[in-house]
């Protein structure tokens, strides 16, 4: 392996590491802030602190599915980190290494929660349009996958993911 794509491999972990700290301690703040108390105006009516466990996926869905979560995490990290391995080393592929460590670090984060206590804990509540209680990991991965998507729809040309494919060698 180069040392360019160990390099870019390395920042790519430390970037991953770092937002799943910064999500753990968020939720570390939460619990010894919110847990128990009323909600904390941010912007009245608008945007406020409450905390939350969900033991659901995306607006509460799913509930009690923890071993189906964790199942689907580890799959989608096989993916994400499979991608960022074989990114080709192209200015133009740096937006991905970023949009999947984003997916990734969100990923990570919420599997923690659900592993270590059975539900993830929630507290960023949207009262003015009364959207479900969210998390920093949870956008984290809404930001990462839909900015990725749309690079991928919009912005890269189909020869140009070639290099995900699997080579698979027929001998004769």
């Amino acid at each position: 392996m180069k040392k360019n794509k160990v390099f870019r491999m390395l920042i790519d972990i430390l970037a991953i590491i770092f937002l799943v700290i910064l999500d753990q301690f968020t939720k570390y703040l939460a619990v010894t802030g919110l847990k128990g108390q009323a909600s904390f105006p941010l912007i009245d009516g608008v945007l406020e602190l409450q905390y939350l466990e969900n033991k659901g996926a995306a607006f509460g869905m799913l509930q009690n599915k923890k071993t189906l979560f964790v199942f689907m995490t580890i799959v989608m990290l096989f993916i994400v980190f499979y991608v960022l391995f074989k990114l080709p080393e192209k200015k133009k592929f740096i937006i991905w290494q970023i949009f999947l460590c984003l997916i990734c670090a969100g990923g990570i984060g919420n599997m923690i929660d659900r592993v270590r206590l059975d539900y993830v804990v929630d507290f960023i509540y949207f009262s003015l349009i009364d959207f479900p209680i969210f998390n920093l990991a949870d956008i984290l991965v809404t930001i990462g996958t839909v900015l990725f998507f749309i690079v991928i729809l919009f912005c890269v040309k189909e020869e140009e993911l070639e290099f995900l494919k699997f080579n698979i060698r027929k001998d004769q």
